[in-house]
């Protein structure tokens, strides 16, 4: 079957290895349909990404078909269409104890800490799939993304009217503010690009943006009210923007780190402690993350369609990328088709 692989660094192989042949109890056999390239995937491309290694079948946003069924008590059955929860958890630590699936201790997410989905068929535990009637396999590879920012917001614990401040508008950005809207958020987006503002105001909703280039807290205070962001949720994962929220939340306000990097976040504890601020750390998902995501898509409250900019079959995949790595490439959402 096909397959393609992040030999190091900078270097993918498409190849041919052998379809599974045993499907443990528990677990499913599916065909992969969609795998959308997340911010994960680009870091791990650059060599930037944490907790990685090489060599790495990369791939954890999927649209996939059900194949094979090895679980009595699971309600998914071949044929079903389903999107991928990839978090492998224990089940048995402290934080799955507590239902904090997504940062379990042992955590394996597939395509960073084990092998992913970008191959033909995979085997999975029949648990993490979650199955839509409706949904095409480029809406169920969205589910996962879409997954990234419901947590972030639930963790945001937003209350309706008060301002949000998303920074970063890629697919991590894009994914928080359909949630911040819906949670009643009076959302703001700031990014050094203008075209993925544009893609903002244009299909997100998003009456104000800002251009984070300038001073965004003379921008900010220059809106009606003039209050900073009582939430501020940085998407970006960059040092410079993540050590910059600290200037920008308002007394008693809240910070949301969902994007992450290599490094030390320092921030001067005085003006931490004379704003009372609390800071958050987000990460991945819960199951019912997916849930809400996909009922929101079939009712028609999240519209995927704008999303996905750039495509490529997986037989052409190696020869399109570098052309997807342009600086004026656009690209908002990838996705690759087997």
């Amino acid at each position: 079957m096909n397959t393609l692989t992040l030999k190091t660094p900078g270097s993918f192989e498409l190849s041919q290895t052998p379809e599974p042949t045993d499907v443990p109890a528990g677990y499913a056999l599916v065909k992969i349909h969609r795998v959308g390239i997340c911010g994960t995937d680009w870091h791990a491309y650059h060599g930037r990404q944490p907790f990685f290694s090489y060599p790495r079948i990369l791939g954890h946003e999927l649209g996939v078909e059900v194949l094979k069924v090895n679980d009595p008590s699971s309600s998914v059955k071949v044929g079903d269409k389903c999107s991928v929860e990839p978090y492998l958890n224990c089940g048995k630590c402290i934080a799955c104890r507590r239902g904090k699936t997504n940062c379990c201790i042992e955590l394996q997410c597939l395509g960073v800490h084990c092998d992913g989905g970008m191959r033909e068929q995979i085997v999975i535990p029949a648990r993490k799939l979650h199955v839509s009637t409706k949904l095409s396999y480029d809406q169920l590879a969205l589910v996962e993304t879409l997954g990234i920012g419901c947590h972030a917001v639930s963790r945001a614990n937003i209350e309706k009217g008060e301002r949000v401040l998303v920074l970063g508008a890629g697919p991590i950005g894009l994914s928080v503010i359909p949630f911040a809207q819906a949670d009643g958020g009076d959302v703001v987006v700031a990014d050094v690009s203008e075209s993925r503002l544009a893609f903002c105001r244009q299909h997100m909703k998003v009456q104000t943006t800002l251009d984070a280039r300038n001073d965004l807290v003379a921008q900010l205070k220059a809106l009606p009210v003039g209050d900073l962001p009582t939430v501020v949720i940085d998407a970006t994962g960059a040092p410079p923007s993540m050590m910059r929220t600290f200037e920008l939340i308002a007394q008693g306000g809240k910070i949301v780190f969902v994007g992450l990097f290599q490094g030390d976040v320092t921030f001067n504890d005085p003006n931490f402690h004379r704003r009372e601020v609390t800071l958050l750390a987000s990460r991945n998902a819960l199951p019912g993350d997916f849930t809400r995501i996909i009922k929101l898509i079939e009712n028609g409250v999240i519209d995927t369609r704008p999303w996905i900019t750039h495509r490529s079959r997986v037989t052409e995949f190696v020869e399109t990328l570098p052309k997807w790595l342009a600086p004026d490439a656009g690209v908002i959402k990838a996705m690759i088709e087997f």
